[in-house]
């Protein structure tokens, strides 16, 4: 515009931008000869900003060198790009510190804080009371109140200051703000303290869809989940992101609430996204700011204000912190750095190396160090952390390169979860079964009145999506049916379904003394089908899948995780489960049940079909299949002998008892047992039964002979007869 005075980049000039440069020379721009260019203040190297051409004060005199109007001194910039979890060193100060935990390994260096020892407070004439609803999102709240402050321009040496890092100075009090943000990494918010209506902040959740202006002129709609910053009226702050237009500082504040804050990271993410914002603050909240920093950052700014404004420190810090966040504990073992790192390090060397990174070494033991981790390094909580800021520190260069190469033998734990659940997996797939995944979140409505699965053992979910996703579940039959009723909709009558899948639920009857160990997490697989076993063809009939039909596959699972079904215990299952069916246990533990599912569960999902169902806890299971040892038996040359017995029993009297009565009695020679025939009827006592049952009878190293068989048939017929009142059929 006319009379304006701005900068000109005249011919000859070279600007610079980034890695590319280029020269002003002498142009026709419209037909107009052109010599030199308006330049903005990204052009020219005083900030990243491009908001338009710097339009300098009315008392400027034209033909002065930039660097002397802007006062500008030789300065080296140094640009970092740091990962995500150095949090620490998005400061000056925090990579000051850095390097001279590099130099202090090397050389005596002292590395000094801008100190605040002059703090002290003018009057209490302007008190503010702080109160925090949310504790979870706010961790910790500083805040101060300084009257009488002159709202001006920064003085230039800090306005030069905020330039070099791509800031535009605004007022003094923001630039300092600013400032000590860059300097310490700790944000800081100034309130206009007359806007503070009832002299109190509140950090709190406001209601859902609540309008808030934020400085940049947006009307955005608030979440219940984002927090803010409010006086007892109104909001005044995204907390830990962005301002609000009303509560900020102008020319015309007089006196200011300073905020230092710690705000969880997860609260600070979620809103920044939601909003579509990114600020210096929000990125340092997001990663993790140290909790024990406010109060330093406070008085740091305070004094700075105090001196550039001249106003008046007029209230005692407020400092709520309701659960301070104390140091970390770790142990660090000498001989796991040597190992991790590939190459002895001696103990001096690694103390000196801890110290130097202000990590306090509290015991000293023979094999190890026990250390405090300080709250400002949030990336270093393990011992590999600390291994991998001792390397750091002795320098990546410094290893040698050894001439072999050098590894641990891995302890994998037996059994191998994975490849079990894939070997299971595969077998169950390549037998004709579907693999489904479910949602571990149901229906509390199944587990009403439930006597099996009670409704006081759920998990239940805080905030759920829906009513229907509102618990954890504690079986994997519901989810299941699910998919069944799904599949059934859509004419899929014959289905073979697994699922490996966890479920969940509280023991309340327990009282620990951390709640976390009365939840219980559990692995189980079950097995669903209904339907035909197979389709027509003209090679055979279709028939119906049955109770035998599931019972064989569970038995091959244990089969092919080689666990015997004759060491096991069975017992009926929950008939309000299963109309019949069985349960195998092992000891006291339960490894699986299976049956008919009972037709008033299936009624609730508007199933009409037969469905068998079967569910393995995994968890025991595999506890079984670390105590079983499989060992390997030569095939024998020597002949299988076979001999039957048929007996008359009560009819209360399972098969599993004979079983488990044979194994017991002979457990060198018999090889086999198998029920081929079961007669009931008009031909035998009422409340009686007739097993026929073969016995396969084998010695590995020589032929049987009849007398050794007769032997071992007599004390099995003595056995039964003994045992379960059996009557040998001759």
């Amino acid at each position: 515009a006319e009379h304006q005075k701005v900068v000109v980049a005249t011919i000859g000039t070279t600007l610079y931008k980034g890695d590319n440069k280029f020269e002003i020379k002498k142009a026709k721009i419209r037909g107009i000869e052109s010599y030199g260019m308006i330049c903005a203040e990204d052009e020219i190297g005083l900030s990243n900003l491009h908001e338009g051409i710097i339009v300098l004060k009315d008392d400027a005199i034209p033909g002065t060198p930039m660097r002397e109007y802007f006062n500008i001194n030789d300065d080296y910039i140094f640009e970092i790009g740091l990962t995500p979890n150095r949090i620490d060193a998005a400061s000056h100060y925090g990579v000051a510190r850095d390097l001279a935990a590099y130099l202090q390994h090397r050389n005596p260096v002292v590395l000094e804080k801008p100190s605040v020892e002059n703090f002290v407070k003018d009057n209490t004439d302007y008190k503010i009371d702080v109160n925090v609803q949310n504790k979870e999102a706010c961790i910790r709240y500083s805040g101060i109140t300084i009257s009488n402050v002159s709202i001006k321009e920064s003085p230039i040496w800090l306005q030069d200051r905020l330039r070099s890092i791509g800031l535009r100075p605004i007022n003094n009090v923001v630039d300092i703000t600013n400032f000590v943000l860059f300097e310490t990494g700790q944000p800081l918010h100034a309130f206009n303290a007359d806007y503070i209506t009832g002299k109190k902040v509140i950090v709190k959740n406001v209601n859902e869809g609540t309008k808030f202006i934020t400085l940049d002129g947006i009307e955005r709609t608030l979440s219940s989940n984002d927090l803010m910053i409010c006086n007892e009226q109104e909001p005044m702050c995204i907390a830990g992101i962005f301002g609000g237009i009303n509560s900020g500082v102008t020319e015309n504040t007089k006196n200011i609430f300073i905020e230092s804050a710690n705000f969880n990271p997860v609260f600070i993410r979620k809103t920044a996204r939601r909003h579509g914002l990114s600020t210096d603050s929000s990125f340092r909240f997001e990663r993790g700011a140290d909790p024990n920093i406010t109060v330093y950052a406070l008085k740091r700014a305070a004094l700075l204000i105090k001196e550039i404004t001249g106003g008046k420190i007029s209230s005692e810090i407020i400092d709520v912190y309701p659960k301070p966040v104390s140091d970390y504990t770790v142990e660090l073992n000498f001989a796991n750095v040597d190992q991790l790192i590939g190459q002895h390090i001696p103990k001096d060397t690694i103390k000196e190396i801890i110290r130097s990174l202000e990590i306090k070494i509290i015991a000293v033991k023979e094999k190890s160090l026990l250390l405090e981790i300080p709250t400002y390094k949030v990336d270093v909580q393990r011992e590999v952390d600390v291994i991998e800021e001792i390397l750091r520190i002795y320098g990546y260069n410094n290893i040698e390169v050894s001439e072999r190469v050098s590894s641990n033998i891995s302890y994998i734990q037996k059994p191998d979860k994975e490849k079990i659940n894939n070997a299971i997996s595969n077998y169950l797939a390549s037998n004709g079964f579907y693999e489904m995944i479910t949602n571990s979140l149901t229906k509390v409505t199944y587990y009403n009145n439930n006597d099996l699965w009670k409704e006081s053992n759920l998990v239940k979910i805080l905030n759920p999506l829906s009513s229907d996703l509102g618990v954890m579940r504690q079986t994997l039959l519901y989810s299941g049916l699910e998919s069944v009723t799904n599949n059934l909709n859509r004419k899929q009558t014959n289905l073979k379904m697994f699922e490996f899948g966890n479920c969940y639920m509280i023991n309340n009857s327990e009282n620990k003394q951390n709640r976390q160990e009365n939840y219980l997490e559990d692995l189980h697989l079950s097995l669903f089908v209904t339907g035909n076993k197979n389709s027509d063809s003209w090679t055979q009939k279709s028939s119906s899948v049955s109770y035998y039909y599931i019972k064989s596959y569970v038995e091959n699972v244990l089969k092919r995780l080689g666990i015997p079904t004759h060491n096991l215990i069975f017992y009926n299952p929950n008939e309000t489960i299963f109309s019949e069916g069985q349960s195998y246990y092992y000891k006291e533990k339960e490894l699986v049940s299976f049956g008919l599912l009972n037709k008033n569960i299936l009624n609730n999902f508007e199933i009409k079909q037969p469905v068998y169902f079967a569910e393995f806890f995994w968890n025991n299971v595999l506890s079984k299949l670390s105590k079983q040892n499989i060992k390997f038996s030569e095939l024998s040359n020597f002949p299988v002998v076979r001999r039957d017995l048929a007996m008359l029993l009560d009819k209360q009297i399972p098969y599993s008892k004979v079983v488990e009565i044979a194994n017991k009695c002979e457990k060198k020679f018999l090889q086999n047992i198998n029920l081929f025939d079961v007669y009931e009827g008009d031909k035998i006592p009422e409340n009686k039964k007739s097993y026929a049952v073969s016995f396969h009878l084998q010695d590995t190293s020589k032929t049987l002979n009849e007398f050794q068989i007769e032997q071992i048939m007599k004390k099995l017929t003595d056995a039964f007869e003994n045992e379960l009142g059996a009557q040998i059929r001759k």
